[in-house]
């Protein structure tokens, strides 16, 4: 386990942690559940930046130009970054597991409510605050949307490394099937506050091998210290407690 998860692993008295393992028939269809409108401005993109245990994608959320709407929130809510989560391995990788299988790797698109909130800082504290799309990533045919970045990712190899990165379309990374499942939980990083409402979705995007490589070859370490491979990024399981969740689909 990366040294980010083993102190405290759960926030004292946290009964809506994340990520956790869904179950496909213990989750209840919810025919109120609207589909998810995604509208992202590509010029919205800033930059990559290697933070030690991930990458980010950055993007400017001064505005409303990269916003979701519908599924399951009662605002729209703008887009702040995105990152992945993988395995050292194809065998595991994902946060969240489907009837406990996991998938190599994790997309987190990370959005914050910019219409109760004045700033994410805020909006990171408070129950409403984030909505998170997942979308897991398999083995599969070439990304050629995801390429883009993966061609970039020689230049974060290192821990606080940033490089510009700009006019890119997350959405392409979003499959175009609009079933997921929803719930309440946190982030999976700390401060793991409990803010987030998650939206998985169901159908997983494929990548090729070389792509999830080009992952495996960042670097948990500053320029000049002792190597060591950004691989297993992601968070154990935490439990379901008394939690629902709810499905986009029969």
């Amino acid at each position: 386990v990366h040294p980010l998860w083993q102190s405290p692993l759960t926030v004292p008295g946290g009964t809506r942690q994340s990520p956790i393992n869904i179950q496909w028939r213990d989750s209840v269809y919810d025919p109120f559940l609207k589909p998810l409108k995604i509208s992202y401005d590509p010029k919205t993109c800033l930059h990559i930046w290697n933070n030690g245990y991930s990458f980010l994608v950055e993007f400017d959320d001064s505005s409303d130009r990269s916003i979701i709407v519908g599924g399951p929130l009662e605002n729209h809510y703008r887009l702040k970054q995105f990152h992945f989560h993988w395995g050292a391995i194809n065998e595991w990788g994902s946060e969240h597991t489907v009837d406990s299988k996991f998938y190599p790797a994790e997309l987190h698109l990370v959005h914050w409510n910019a219409v109760v909130y004045p700033t994410f800082e805020e909006a990171v504290m408070e129950g409403n605050g984030l909505a998170v799309i997942g979308v897991f990533l398999k083995l599969g045919s070439h990304h050629e949307g995801l390429q883009i970045l993966v061609d970039a990712l020689p230049a974060v190899k290192h821990k606080d490394t940033v490089v510009e990165f700009d006019v890119f379309d997350p959405s392409c990374l979003i499959p175009s099937c609009p079933d997921y499942w929803t719930y309440a939980g946190s982030l999976t990083t700390p401060p793991l506050t409990e803010s987030v409402t998650w939206i998985i979705k169901k159908q997983p995007i494929e990548v090729d091998e070389n792509q999830l490589e080009a992952f495996r070859m960042l670097l948990f370490t500053s320029d000049g210290e002792e190597e060591k491979r950004m691989v297993d990024n992601f968070r154990p399981l935490q439990p379901l407690m008394n939690r629902t969740v709810r499905s986009s689909f029969q």
